[in-house]
């Protein structure tokens, strides 16, 4: 069990326990490496007494070294059977009274050594596979334990397990929603998604960029339901992300990059409650990336896209070319082959098909009149 107590590693420990007692196991033991839960506090409650009244007994080993079991993660713990802990890693910070009695370690954690002396864990162990042996000879729900027997090896004599072990794994669906579920990733996922479904408007492409970002967006949607975020917060990455949208348009950055810029760190700091965030190197990565894909990036995709190979966009002042669609004021049109996005510099609009004139270049805009009665073809 890894990362945060969510409803899908929630259902995969029943499921479990169920497994093992259906298939006659001895014992099921869960290794937790996990900052707690968001799960519902009643969830939560529900699924701590179904390990400590599983029909197998539960064994819960906190590991490897350097794992946490804090808030749910250490409520199961609590309600297991037997408990142990690796070197490095640490226990505590959830309610006042789990299975087990009161917490003394409500608001703040404890090492090995602590855990220990208080009695939250049983004994220590470096490796799951000492924990199994540490197992040996334990009372554990009014039987004995025989986990491991005792071998001469180069003179010495060693424990070695003695049990039959089955691993089990989440499913690979179930995988993707529990790592869509984690603050780092739903945040990427959410702002990944909003950047790449711009590119594909701007870049008028088929579908290779809004595919995966409407399936980056589905993804971040299912794991914000199930994290604490806030919609301000989300409001805020959407209006940073289209403040940025809105500078492509014109080819530079201008006031509406600053408001994107601030909007989406605002969001990116802020976008959960309960002390959970993202990674601040992801919340920095995300933030720079998307102003240099924003700024940069899409802006060379769309010159790569539409423009035509010549040197100096200058050079196609005065050429003329297709309104592709009536231009009232903007639209589309065709000069030398490629396509261009163009506002007409007049107030009366250009019927689609008639021919154009460019007068000028805005960014990545062409200015175009009607041939007719337009400026004089400075290359003539």
């Amino acid at each position: 069990m890894t990362g945060l107590v969510d409803p899908v590693v929630a259902d995969d420990i029943v499921h479990t326990l169920s497994r093992g007692a259906q298939g006659g196991a001895d014992l099921v033991v869960l290794q937790v490496d996990s900052r707690g839960g968001v799960v519902s506090r009643s969830r939560a409650d529900e699924l701590a007494f179904r390990v400590a009244h599983s029909g197998v007994p539960v064994a819960s080993w906190v590991g490897q070294s350097g794992a946490r079991a804090l808030g749910t993660a250490f409520q199961l713990v609590r309600a297991s059977a037997v408990s142990g802990i690796a070197p490095g890693s640490r226990v505590g910070r959830a309610p006042p009274h789990v299975f087990g009695g009161p917490n003394p370690v409500a608001h703040r954690t404890v090492g090995p050594a602590a855990a220990r002396r208080l009695g939250l864990v049983d004994l220590t162990a470096p490796t799951l596979g000492d924990f199994i042996v540490g197992l040996d000879g334990r009372q554990v729900a009014g039987r004995t334990l025989h986990t491991a027997v005792v071998v001469r090896e180069g003179g010495q004599l060693r424990r070695r397990p003695t049990v039959d072990v089955r691993f089990s794994q989440l499913g690979l669906v179930a995988r993707v929603l529990h790592t869509a579920a984690s603050p780092s990733a739903a945040y990427f996922l959410l702002v990944a998604g909003m950047a790449l479904v711009v590119l594909e408007l701007y870049t008028a492409g088929v579908g290779m960029a809004a595919i995966p970002g409407a399936g980056f967006i589905v993804l971040a949607s299912y794991g914000l339901a199930v994290l604490p975020a806030r919609p301000l917060a989300i409001a805020l990455l959407v209006v940073g992300v289209a403040g940025y949208a809105v500078d492509v348009q014109t080819g530079a950055p201008r006031v509406w990059t600053g408001i994107g810029t601030v909007s989406l760190a605002a969001g990116s700091v802020s976008l959960y409650d309960g002390g959970l965030r993202a990674s601040p190197v992801v919340i920095v990565l995300v933030v720079a990336g998307v102003a240099v894909f924003m700024v940069a990036g899409i802006p060379s995709l769309v010159r790569a896209r539409f423009s035509t190979p010549t040197i100096g966009r200058e050079g196609m002042v005065g050429e003329l070319g297709n309104a592709l669609g009536d231009l009232a004021p903007e639209g589309t049109v065709e000069v030398r082959g490629a396509l261009w996005r163009a506002r007409t510099n007049r107030a009366t609009p250009i019927e689609a098909g008639r021919h154009v004139r460019v007068v000028a270049i805005d960014g990545l805009v062409l200015e175009v009149e009607p041939e007719t009665g337009g400026a004089r073809d400075v290359r003539q």
